[in-house]
């Protein structure tokens, strides 16, 4: 592409990176009570000089500039989206035992919160308590072999307090009710070698790479051809996710975790480049602009196919948005479970985004509009797409009488003659 010399490999800032990831780690956030965190980023954005925004419901909308805004252009931009909202639990009964039962919020196993410290969030904003969840049998002392064969399930576990609580009533009294939050602690940690471990990884490391792209980009005193929102939404662990998008975004990238795991091909030390997801496959010509543009700039990236797995793009598309969508991640081993990264991840995904601000919209011409003509639809403008080939009745007629297997070489045949023509 000939925009790559005008395109910086911009010096991300990993000791603010780090403080910043920490800081959102160690603040509790399930979806549905993001308030807290929401005033820290806020904060956060205010350090890097973007104004910002909220909507109604408390998701944050920043603004970065571009030559095409400030030149009285189209309003066209791009998004980049990111979460803060995290995996978690709900209570939904006080039991007779003096424990709590709990439902998750977002989907995630109770196999991997079994063992997990917790807070527990009451009305009461000057009220928190702890505890722990723990399998309703915990001890082999006690129940022997039967433990290792205890079903796994939210109804198989339960949350004890720390509180001298031995009945439901008791529970009440701390003020404690049915449809408090119940927050898995993070205590996360950085090794000498550089991984990062913690819940909740997915997706306050994204946030924390985004928000260093961002502050990049502002300190090097660039402005963009193309304006961008920084979208911060607070409820894509529940599928809503970045459902608010403006129509007038003409590309969209959502910066989440991805999947490290046998099968699959990100790692723990480079950005993946999403080529589908749950959702079905992201925005072919867009993908390969991110492709482009970490391979210009010998950025780690990988290419990857997730199976179980959708992000803020996905609730964005089914609520309408005419966008081109793509995913970024950072490589995380044990996803939504007991979670593990490394800075060189969290670093290459900052450059990523850093190299994406600066460059144009992928079809600025055509996204002027929100609609156009079929003769003006770009479909080879990025990376030529070779003409599909088409089946001839001739073809047909020559083919009908062999057998299956000689059915495909004789086809792959006529296609060769025909691309030699």
């Amino acid at each position: 592409m000939n925009y790559r010399r005008d395109i910086t490999d911009l010096p991300i800032d990993t000791a603010w990176m780090q403080d910043v990831l920490l800081e959102l780690l160690r603040i509790p956030s399930p979806s549905g009570r993001t308030d807290v965190i929401m005033q820290h980023v806020g904060e956060r954005l205010e350090e890097i000089g973007l104004p910002f925004e909220l909507s109604r419901r408390g998701a944050m909308i920043a603004t970065l500039d571009g030559r095409a805004d400030a030149d009285g252009g189209s309003a066209r931009n791009r998004a980049v989206v990111v979460h803060t909202d995290t995996i978690g639990c709900m209570v939904r009964s006080l039991k007779d035992n003096g424990r709590l039962e709990v439902v998750p919020i977002g989907t995630h196993s109770s196999r991997f919160s079994e063992g997990t410290r917790v807070s527990i969030f009451n009305d009461d904003p000057e009220q928190t308590y702890t505890g722990t969840i723990l399998p309703t049998k915990a001890s082999g002392h006690a129940f022997g072999d039967a433990i290792d064969d205890h079903p796994i399930s939210w109804e198989d576990v339960e949350v004890r307090v720390d509180e001298r609580v031995h009945s439901a009533q008791d529970l009440r009294d701390l003020g404690i009710q049915v449809g408090d939050f119940v927050a898995q602690i993070a205590f996360p940690v950085i090794t000498r070698s550089g991984f990062v471990t913690s819940r909740h990884l997915d997706d306050k490391a994204g946030v924390a790479a985004v928000l260093a792209a961002f502050k990049a980009v502002k300190e090097a005193g660039i402005t963009p051809q193309v304006g961008a929102d920084l979208l911060i939404t607070i409820s894509e662990e529940v599928g809503h996710g970045a459902a608010g998008l403006a129509n007038e975004v003409a590309e969209m990238l959502s910066v989440d975790s991805a999947v490290v795991a046998p099968g699959q091909h990100s790692t723990e030390t480079g950005v993946t480049i999403a080529m589908q997801d749950l959702h079905g496959p992201f925005d072919y010509h867009l993908t390969r602009v991110l492709c482009d543009l970490a391979q210009a700039h010998a950025v780690e990236a990988n290419r990857d196919v997730f199976r179980y797995y959708r992000s803020d793009v996905a609730s964005a598309l089914e609520a309408g948005a005419e966008t081109r969508a793509a995913l970024i991640g950072f490589g995380v081993d044990a996803t939504h479970g007991h979670e593990r990264t490394h800075l060189d991840s969290i670093v290459a995904t900052a450059r990523l985004v850093a190299l994406y601000l600066q460059a144009p919209l992928t079809f600025a011409e055509w996204d002027a509009q929100p609609k156009g003509s079929l003769e003006h639809f770009p479909s080879s403008s990025v990376q030529p797409v070779r003409h599909e080939p088409e089946w001839d009745p001739e073809d047909e007629e020559l083919l009908e009488n062999e057998p299956f297997d000689e059915v495909v070489g004789s086809y792959a045949r006529l296609q060769g003659d025909d691309e030699e023509e």
